[in-house]
């Protein structure tokens, strides 16, 4: 079984609130569905998404990645994840979403050529069946 890959984060936010994502800045969120597509290729492959759970539970609050500024937010509940495991495929996934969904602009993607790694979308089924056929268009086709 393969250490890593590609995953997004399903993340709920129950108010719209401003949120401060480090050094790119502050970005207004309206209230709803979010979806965040990272790597996990690294040596702990698959660990990050549990340390992004876990700050999101609220049991640590080191914040590395530009979603753990979303996710250490008090209105905001990660939901799901949705794992590509041994695929590198992280701005496919992300570049799949950003056509149908709205980007936030800037964050998430400050070290490839994307807009966003995190999405939205007026209607929260929408992102979350967005993020499942792109998952599972890649796992099937690759990147």
């Amino acid at each position: 079984m393969a250490a890593g890959g590609t995953y997004t984060l399903l993340i709920d936010l129950a108010e719209a609130e401003t949120v401060t994502f480090g050094a790119a800045g502050d970005r207004g969120l309206p209230a709803g569905r979010y979806a965040y597509t990272g790597s996990a290729l690294g040596p702990g492959g698959f660990a990050r998404v549990d340390r992004h759970a876990r700050l999101a539970a609220g049991e640590h609050d080191a914040r590395h990645w530009h979603v753990d500024y979303l996710l250490g937010h008090p209105d905001a509940t990660l939901l799901d994840d949705v794992r590509s495991p041994g695929v590198d495929a992280e701005c496919a996934v992300a570049g799949a979403l950003v056509e149908v969904t709205d980007p936030v602009a800037g964050v998430g993607a400050t070290d490839c050529g994307c807009d966003s790694h995190l999405v939205t979308a007026h209607e929260p089924d929408a992102v979350s069946a967005a993020v499942r056929r792109s998952h599972r268009r890649i796992r099937a086709d690759g990147p």
